[in-house]
């Protein structure tokens, strides 16, 4: 693992414990929780190897959503945050390259006639999506005619069936549970993004940022990540991100 400083420790456990931000809402990262409460999954793990490179405690910090962890952000209230890394987060945070991906599609209803990724941003053509979810961002930033819906996410499939939507974007992991709710609804096949999951420090902490970059590539290549997946019950839902491009 990357050299560790006094420099990089006072940036990134100013406190002595790194305060790791958890969002307690992707079902893929945090997996269970501890008798005592605390998450457990590739998340909290990533967490835990990043406080033990270290040699620092360890605190986990669960949050509702990543956005509560963003909104957070510059407030002193975590030393890392592991969320999924989308432009308007990287306004107030800086990011590793993904150590995860999570693969996002749709769900469409019953006698839709949309058949594939590319026929959802069409004039008419109505989507739900959690606010502030790393993929609702994507979609925020990238679709042109559909009319795109966030809503709490609690309130994502109420939206969908009462509005008679024309379609429910999501995690692919979690629309296959929903659709076996909703006769008739599919699954659409691809993809329009992967929520590329990463390690988020606060602005104005460049080698701690430098640090945790080359920890994250090192994690990847060494099959780290790989092993929580497998450790977790997550293969198949959950992908090892190829190595971050070099420029």
């Amino acid at each position: 693992m990357p050299t560790v400083s006094p420099e990089i420790i006072a940036q990134l456990a100013p406190t002595g414990t790194l305060r790791a931000a958890i969002n307690m809402s992707n079902f893929l990262l945090v997996t269970d929780k501890t008798a005592a409460g605390d998450p457990v999954g590739p998340s909290p793990s990533m967490a835990l190897a990043i406080a033990d490179a270290l040699k620092v405690p360890l605190k986990l910090i669960p949050y509702k959503t990543p956005s509560d962890i963003s909104e957070a952000a510059g407030t002193d209230a975590w030393d890392i945050g592991n969320i999924g890394a989308e432009p308007q987060r990287a306004a107030v945070m800086d990011f590793t390259a993904a150590y995860a991906e999570i693969e996002a599609t749709y769900l469409v209803p019953a006698g839709s006639s949309i058949q594939s990724i590319a026929d959802v941003d069409q004039p008419g053509v109505s989507i739900s999506v959690a606010a502030g979810s790393a993929y609702g961002l994507w979609l925020e930033n990238n679709i042109k005619n559909a009319d795109l819906k966030a809503v709490k996410g609690r309130l994502v499939q109420g939206n969908f069936i009462e509005h008679k939507m024309g379609a429910w974007a999501g995690l692919r992991t979690q629309l296959i549970k929903e659709v076996e709710k909703l006769p008739g609804a599919r699954v659409l096949d691809g993809q329009f993004t992967a929520v590329q999951q990463a390690v988020g420090v606060n602005k104005g902490k460049p080698l701690a940022l430098e640090w945790l970059k080359t920890f994250v590539e090192q994690a990847k290549a060494s099959g780290v990540i790989a092993e929580y997946i497998d450790r977790f019950g997550v293969q198949g839902k959950l992908s090892v991100a190829p190595a971050a491009k070099t420029s």
